[in-house]
C-alpha cells in the first residue's frame, strides 16, 4: 500500500448529527490504511430522502451539487451502504437524461465506495493491535447487501479483531424495518418488522450487534432498548478503529 490516495470522506447526515464517533472511526481506519483523507466541509445530504420520497427534482439538484464537490478526489468513501448506493447506483439513473451531467455521475459512481468494501477490497487493510473480547452478531443492511454486495467484507475485517467472535443471526439478510422514510410512512409495519429482528438478535446470545448502516443500527438498538435487551449496538467501523469498548449507540451522553 505504497500509494496514498486522496480520499473524500462523505460522513452522511445521520453520522454527523447522531453519531459523530463513526466519522472519527472512519477517518482513523482510512488513515491507518494509508489514505490522505479530506472531509469536504461543504458536504450535506446525498439526496436519498428526497429520492425515496419521489422528489426527483430535489434529488437531481443534490446529486449535481455532490458530484461537483467530490469529483476531484481519487475516491469517495462513505460509512453507509444506503448513502453509498445512492451515489454509486442511483446518481447515474436519475441523471440519465442529462447529457452534461451523466458522464460526471458515472465517473463519480465508479470511484464511490462503502467504507468496509473499500478497506477490504481496495486497500487490502486489516486492523492491527485491535482487541475486543466479546461475541457479536451481524446484520446485513439492505442497500449495502443488495445494491453493493457488502457481505463477506465486514466479516473478513472483523476476523482480524483479536478476541472477537461472530455468532450467527437468524434472518441476517432480512430488513430491520427502518428503510429510511419507510419507517415514517408505515410505522406500524416498521415496528412489527424490527420486533422480529430484535427477537432474533436476542436469540443469538451475543454481546454486541454490528452493522454498516447507522439508520439500521438506530432502529434496532432503539427496539432492543425498549424491550430491555442487554445487547449493545455499534457500527462495524467503530470496532475496527478500536472504539468498541466505548458508549454504544443510544448510550451517548
Amino acid at each position: 500500500m505504497a500509494d496514498q490516495p486522496r480520499i473524500a470522506l462523505f460522513v452522511t447526515c445521520l453520522v454527523d448529527l447522531i453519531r459523530p464517533r463513526i466519522g472519527f472511526a472512519a477517518l482513523a481506519t482510512l488513515e491507518a490504511a494509508g489514505c490522505d483523507v479530506v472531509v469536504p466541509e461543504a458536504q450535506t445530504c446525498c439526496g436519498q430522502p428526497a429520492l425515496n420520497s419521489g422528489d426527483r427534482k430535489t434529488a437531481e439538484k443534490m446529486a449535481r451539487r455532490n458530484i461537483a464537490l467530490l469529483e476531484g478526489y481519487d475516491a469517495v468513501v462513505v460509512p453507509s451502504g444506503s448513502c453509498a448506493a445512492t451515489m454509486r447506483v442511483h446518481y447515474p439513473e436519475i441523471l440519465e437524461h442529462d447529457a452534461k451531467w451523466l458522464p460526471r455521475a458515472r465517473a463519480l459512481a465508479a470511484k464511490t465506495y462503502e467504507i468496509l468494501a473499500y478497506l477490504d477490497e481496495v486497500r487490502g487493510w486489516r486492523p492491527d493491535d485491535v482487541a475486543l473480547p466479546a461475541t457479536a452478531t451481524y446484520h446485513d443492511s439492505c442497500s449495502g447487501l443488495r445494491e453493493l454486495g457488502i457481505k463477506r467484507q465486514p466479516r473478513r475485517l472483523l476476523g482480524a479483531v483479536e478476541g472477537l467472535s461472530l455468532k450467527p443471526l437468524a434472518g441476517e439478510e432480512t430488513c430491520c424495518g427502518f428503510g429510511g422514510t419507510f419507517c415514517v410512512k408505515y410505522p406500524a409495519i416498521s415496528n412489527a418488522i424490527v420486533g422480529e429482528k430484535a427477537a432474533a438478535i436476542d436469540a443469538a446470545q451475543a454481546d454486541l450487534l454490528l452493522s454498516g448502516d447507522l439508520g439500521c443500527l438506530m432502529n434496532m438498538a432503539g427496539k432492543l432498548h425498549r424491550e430491555g435487551s442487554a445487547v449493545r449496538a455499534f457500527h462495524t467501523v467503530e470496532v475496527l478503529a478500536g472504539m468498541g469498548d466505548g458508549p454504544a449507540i443510544g448510550e451517548d451522553a
